[in-house]
């Protein structure tokens, strides 16, 4: 019995020496810099956290919805068009233009036989203008797909927000300095 109370008597010293030199060290310089910049984080964690909390980050995060949602929309009407010419085929026959163009050009080249006469001039003005024509189709739809991300205020919202997370980052960086 007396072996145990020696033993348990020389645990609490050792844990009483253990505790004063974690106080001691406590108190070293290295310590105390890391323990204020431990302090300094927090202090900015936390101010971060009550910024992200004010009405205007809200408003920030709704216009951050709303100009997904439009540029999800403006996305879903770009693969609308792009599949509806694929549908009409005005990519392939773009395609084949070029290719017949570039065929007709490099017979230039020829001088002979296969060279480029009048009928072949007249396709590929046919079929120059058909291109142009659903080129300029193309555009009308883009600006139809503009005029409606502007109606919906998309530009507006992005406007409003960038400023907004400027003046935030400004009284941040004011609050930190």
């Amino acid at each position: 019995m007396e072996e145990r109370k020696t033993s348990k008597l020389h645990d609490i010293k050792e844990t009483a020496s253990d505790a004063v030199e974690i106080i001691r060290q406590i108190g070293t310089p290295g310590v105390q810099d890391s323990l204020n910049n431990v302090k300094d984080t927090a202090t900015m964690v936390n101010e971060i956290i009550q910024g992200l909390q004010s009405p205007e980050i809200g408003k920030n995060i709704e216009n951050f919805r709303l100009i997904s949602e439009n540029l999800n929309e403006a996305s879903t009407k770009m693969q609308n068009t792009m599949q509806q010419l694929r549908e009409t085929g005005v990519i392939d026959e773009a395609t084949e233009l070029i290719k017949s163009a570039k065929g007709k050009i490099n017979s230039f080249d020829d001088g002979g036989e296969g060279g480029i006469n009048g009928q072949d001039l007249h396709d590929v003005s046919t079929a120059t203008k058909e291109m142009l024509v659903s080129i300029k189709d193309l555009m009308i739809e883009l600006k139809v797909t503009v005029a409606s991300s502007k109606k919906s205020g998309t530009i507006r919202n992005v406007e409003e927000t960038i400023k907004e997370v400027s003046d935030i980052y400004k009284t941040t960086v004011a609050q930190a300095g």
